[in-house]
């Protein structure tokens, strides 16, 4: 029997040592037992020689999901993430491509539980003002639900550079006086601060932003789950304001709708769209065939408009047309399209019940030789192709929305989203249905090598199998 004791339980490198010597010593992960209790009684160990230590190599995909999984809470992580390496060793490599099985699912659940609980505690911390002997300092409270402090640190680090802040959890405080960066133990809330100054001027700017037309406690309380109301000074406006939701909404149609002053690039054009049928797909696709919103007009072939039912329970939303789709006239029909199609029929989605389409309606590139060689769009030509997405989106009223890379996820979201972050996870749309965060196909192609390019697939075939999950749930609870 080998008694493991993991003295820093959230570590990689500790754990990957541990597991290279139990498998030069053949340990069946049933003769294996982990523990971070440094005190457990060890009686009977079979003590692992040093001098044994096994050479192998493993799917990349495998190390990011034991990285993140450390960070999980689970007391047996260590032992299914060391059964996982067992049967990818002595049953098939291609296992954490088997999304049905019941190991890989699991550990896949407790990955993404890991990745939600580190996007909670960037999403609802807040910091409050205090002052001492250098001036300002703001400290934040927040409990996690996993050990996540320090992949978090690169973020508060980014963000709030220029600040002196600290951020105190059970688990340990991050300390930062911009200059240096320090860590302490954990401490009880009761050592942060109650409140501040700010914090009546942040329920001030809550109240004021509040649409009471878009309110939807059903989902609100998924995304910003009340155990962390607790730590928002604005949770205590969110029952009233929703008690007065209804009443707010009928006033605001009865006041009737305003006409804001236009200006811009091709106004003409958008009044002209805006008198003209855009009730229906068919409506909005022949006007779309008008667009002159942007300059990217004059350079593309033709606007190349979204496909699918009008009553899809899913819409995908890409960047924008490439090279084929350009010359075609239709959405997904180039290598990342045919990729795409292999991954949905993988993921068991029926693509004809579908509606797919992109942020940007026309292609923009860069002529080179006789080349086209695909260009970005920028955040202008993002937002005026906006007007022809949410009208998709209004008529076709999906269940949930699949948003295929950054540039699809900045137009549904309105902010930039890091998609290694934020992949596999569902956010909130301003209105509307939510959004499943994933890679574009694109993304598959320019992968370096072939062991890359399968491992991310997989990862990618996974995503979408998400969507019947998803989309399944929104139903039930509907």
């Amino acid at each position: 029997m080998f008694r493991i004791v993991m003295r820093d339980e959230t570590s990689l490198e500790e754990f990957r040592e541990y597991v290279r010597a139990l498998i030069a010593s053949k340990a069946n992960p049933d003769q294996v037992t982990w523990t971070t209790d440094s005190n457990a009684d060890l009686f009977g160990e079979t003590r692992l020689s040093s001098a044994k230590i096994a050479k192998f190599s493993v799917p990349a995909v495998y190390i990011e999901l034991a990285r993140e999984v450390l960070r999980h809470r689970d007391p047996e992580r260590f032992s299914l993430l060391y059964r996982l390496l067992w049967r990818l060793l002595n049953e098939d490599r291609q296992l954490l491509s088997i999304f049905s099985d019941t190991l890989v699912y699991k550990l896949r659940r407790m990955q993404r539980a890991v990745g939600r609980d580190l996007h909670k505690m960037t999403a609802f911390l807040r910091f409050r003002k205090v002052e001492d002997d250098e001036g300002d300092r703001f400290i934040a409270w927040f409990e996690p639900q996993h050990l996540i402090l320090q992949p978090a640190v690169e973020f508060f680090m980014k963000r709030f550079a220029n600040m002196r802040w600290s951020v105190l959890t059970p688990d340990g405080v991050i300390n930062w006086d911009r200059r240096t960066l320090s860590f302490g133990p954990g401490v009880p809330r009761s050592a942060g601060p109650a409140s501040d100054a700010l914090e009546d001027w942040w329920r001030d700017y809550y109240r004021s932003t509040f649409n009471p037309a878009r309110a939807n406690p059903k989902m609100m309380r998924t995304e910003m789950p009340v155990r962390y109301w607790k730590n928002l000074p604005e949770a205590s406006l969110i029952p009233d304001l929703l008690a007065q939701a209804q009443n707010r909404a009928q006033t605001m149609i009865d006041a009737g709708r305003t006409q804001p002053r236009r200006h811009g690039f091709a106004v003409k054009a958008q009044e002209q769209a805006e008198q003209e049928d855009i009730t229906t797909l068919a409506g909005v696709r022949a006007q779309a065939k008008k667009c002159e919103r942007c300059p990217l007009y004059c350079n593309a072939t033709q606007t190349v408009f979204g496909e699918g039912p009008a009553d899809a329970a899913v819409v995908f939303v890409g960047e924008q047309p490439g090279d084929q789709e350009d010359l075609a006239g239709k959405p997904f029909v180039g290598p990342a399209g045919q990729m795409f199609d292999r991954a949905m029929a993988e993921a068991r989605l029926d693509r004809s019940r579908v509606y797919v389409t992109n942020a940007v309606k026309h292609f923009k590139f860069t002529p080179r030789g006789k080349k086209r060689i695909h260009q970005k769009p920028n955040n202008y030509e993002i937002e005026r192709c906006q007007w022809w997405l949410d009208l998709e989106l209004n008529l076709i009223q999906p269940k949930l929305i699949v948003a295929l890379g950054g540039t699809a996820a900045r137009a549904l979201t309105g902010k930039d989203i890091k998609i290694t972050q934020m992949r596999g996870q569902t956010v909130s749309r301003r209105s509307g249905a939510p959004i499943l965060i994933t890679v574009h196909p694109s993304y598959l192609l320019r992968l370096p090598d072939a062991a890359a390019q399968r491992a991310e697939y997989a990862r990618f075939v996974h995503d979408l199998s998400l969507v019947a999950e998803q989309v399944a749930s929104i139903a039930t609870a509907a």
